[in-house]
């Protein structure tokens, strides 16, 4: 679906934002791309949506180089949600909604109303203006106005922004039906909750490299320290150890009466993002 071979890009001359990216989004992939503010994340989506020119390397999608895809039959293909939304504030969501959709053959658009109702949008504001939207609410339209054209690729640029936790696991449950519907799924996002929940791989980007690439679980697995925390009972007292995880094939080695929990120490994305290019993601 997407790949990119030795992809670099400037502002100017003394200001490269990209050095060499090189990777590959399969067909029916939700594929993360993990970074802090300022690290090439979202120059390299506007290049991937035919938003940016003037890239070096190789870039395409479709099977169709980049620079000869932006055609409106490409456009027509994609889905985007920037992580600003772009809407008219003037007009209500059914509006920017109805206005988005004519860009589109009738026979891809998606009704207004049913992706407001799935999106769980307040219906007493579907006729007021975005400008009295809050973040959240304008996030909502922002998706309906991706998921509108059936896209077959869709690019994600921080979705949950602005929604409090239950609107982040809708939008996390919209995102994987629309992978089960076949869709290809490109996010950009610091937030590693939604990463690690969502993605099939990940790529860690710092300083417009790749320091890393790889499934969530390999990621972590291979840094994990195979140690587990127990909390337990014995003799009227809660107690806690932390024992290597080949010591529990026998059973648990010590005295209790009864185990309260078990974690692991697995390490978090988080945990692995900071190992692999030595920054936080502020």
């Amino acid at each position: 679906m997407i790949e990119v071979k030795n992809l670099t890009f400037s502002y100017r001359k003394d200001k490269q934002a990209l050095h060499g990216l090189n990777f590959t989004v399969e067909d029916g992939e939700i594929f993360g791309f993990l970074g802090p503010n300022g690290s090439g994340k979202s120059t390299t989506q506007k290049i991937l949506t035919g938003i940016l020119k003037g890239h070096g390397g190789k870039v395409s999608l479709f099977g169709q180089d980049i620079s000869a895809a932006c055609s409106r039959e490409f456009f027509q293909k994609i889905g985007v949600l920037f992580e600003f939304p772009y809407l008219y504030a003037n007009l209500s969501a059914v509006d920017n909604l109805n206005y988005f959709a004519s860009f589109y053959p009738k026979e891809q658009r998606r009704d207004a109303g049913e992706l407001l109702e799935m999106l769980e949008f307040k219906t007493d504001f579907l006729k007021k203006p975005v400008s009295s939207y809050s973040k959240g609410m304008r996030q909502r339209v922002s998706m309906a106005r991706a998921l509108m054209s059936r896209p077959r690729l869709l690019f994600l640029d921080e979705p949950t922004s602005g929604l409090d936790p239950s609107g982040a696991v809708l939008f996390r449950t919209i995102i994987e039906q629309e992978r089960k519907k076949g869709t290809t799924v490109f996010v950009t996002t610091h937030n590693m909750t939604d990463a690690d929940l969502l993605c099939d791989r990940v790529a860690f980007i710092v300083g417009g490299n790749i320091a890393a690439l790889d499934t969530p679980k390999n990621l972590k697995e291979k840094n994990s320290s195979h140690r587990v925390v127990i909390d337990y009972l014995y003799q009227g007292q809660r107690e806690t150890k932390s024992i290597e995880t080949p010591e529990l094939e026998a059973g648990i080695p010590f005295a209790h009466d009864e185990i309260i929990s078990i974690h692991s120490q697995e390490p978090t994305l988080e945990d692995m993002f900071i190992q692999y290019t030595g920054r936080g993601l502020s």
